[in-house]
Order: structure tokens, then sequence, then C-alpha cells
């Protein structure tokens, strides 16, 4: 839906004609925004994202996933936008490095904020979560994949545990993500938040 796409991986294009689409799905569906791009690019335009949102307050049967690297630009435009509680909003974060974007995302008015710590680079020992309400890490897949070491993990889960905020464990990544799985230390985890119910 308001897809943004990237021809030959740098220019980028708005699919107006999609925007609306989410309207015509009866069954209800959790449906991430922009799955190969970023909604909140700096040359998407406010109304373009408005619109979007608009949408996802017209169909409260479904929940909308929203994931960002542009989380100054997020911050910025939030108070324009409106907030219904099926909209959930995440920030990408790799290492330490970015940190701050979790500090953006605690001002944005989403019920449900979320962190997605895939592909995790690097140790997250010191990442605050407060105020967030979901965390997903995984490793990283494709042939020049980088690889993900379980202190990390076990870092990020045991930091969930502590603080009551669900822990979804992704992938292990590599460059057959499948034979790799996704248990960590005999778990299989699967947690989401609360409430899965798409209420305006």
């Amino acid at each position: 839906m308001g897809k943004v796409r990237y021809a030959d991986g740098f220019k980028l294009t708005l699919q107006e004609d999609v925007i609306q689409l989410p309207l015509t799905w009866k069954k209800p569906r959790r449906v991430f925004v922009n799955s190969m791009s970023d909604l909140f690019h700096p040359n998407v335009p406010d109304d373009f994202i408005k619109r979007v949102f608009e949408t996802m307050r017209n169909a409260p049967q479904h929940i909308f996933q929203v994931l960002t690297k542009r989380s100054e630009r997020l911050a910025e435009i939030a108070p324009q936008l409106s907030w219904p509680t099926n909209v959930w909003m995440g920030v990408s974060i790799e290492n330490m490095d970015y940190a701050f974007r979790a500090d953006d995302l605690r001002k944005v008015p989403a019920h449900v904020r979320f962190l997605s710590c895939e592909p995790l680079l690097g140790s997250l020992r010191e990442l605050d979560i407060s105020n967030l309400h979901w965390l997903i890490s995984g490793g990283e897949s494709g042939p020049k994949s980088r690889p993900v070491e379980i202190d990390w993990l076990r870092e990020l889960r045991d930091k969930c545990l502590e603080s009551k905020v669900p822990y979804f464990f992704k992938q292990w990544g590599g460059t057959n993500k499948k034979a790799s799985g996704r248990i960590l230390d005999g778990i299989t985890w699967d947690q989401f938040p609360l409430s899965l119910a798409a209420t305006s």
C-alpha cells in the first residue's frame, strides 16, 4: 500500500494507485508496510505519508507494521499524523551506533512501538528499551551475511524478559536461513504485543 520503490537502487517512485488497496481487503491481515523501502525516506512528501496513515485508520480490521531507519523524520512528522491503535511503528537498530533511533521512537504516540534488531551486527547490551512494546532480533541472511553471536541475542532476550517486553527471534540467518532455523536456547521465541486486535 502506498508503496515507495527505488529504480536501480536509487530513484524513488511513489505508487499512488495502491494507497487505498487495503480498504478492499475484508479478511483481517497483518500488513508489513513498505517491506522493501522506507515510508519516511526524505524524498517522500509529507502528504503522501499522511494519506497512507489515513488509509490505515480507515482499515481497522488490519494491523499495519511500519518500519523505518529514518527515525529523525519519523519523530518530526509524528505530531501531524493520525495514530490509530492498529498502526505498529518500529525502527531498525543493528548496533549501538543506531541506538538513538529508540529515543526518537519513544516520542511517537503509536499504540505499539517496536524495535527490529535485524540484522543484529553487534552487542546491544546498553540499549534502553523502556516504553517500548515489542522487540524482534535476528541474524543477517544471504551469500555475504555476517554472523550473529549468540551472546548478542541472549542479551536482548534477557533484557526483554527483565522488562516484560515481548521478544521475537526471527532467524539465525546465514547463507541458508531455513537450515539454520530460529531456535534460541531450545525455545522458539514467538512473542507478540499482548493485544493483536486492530481497533481504532
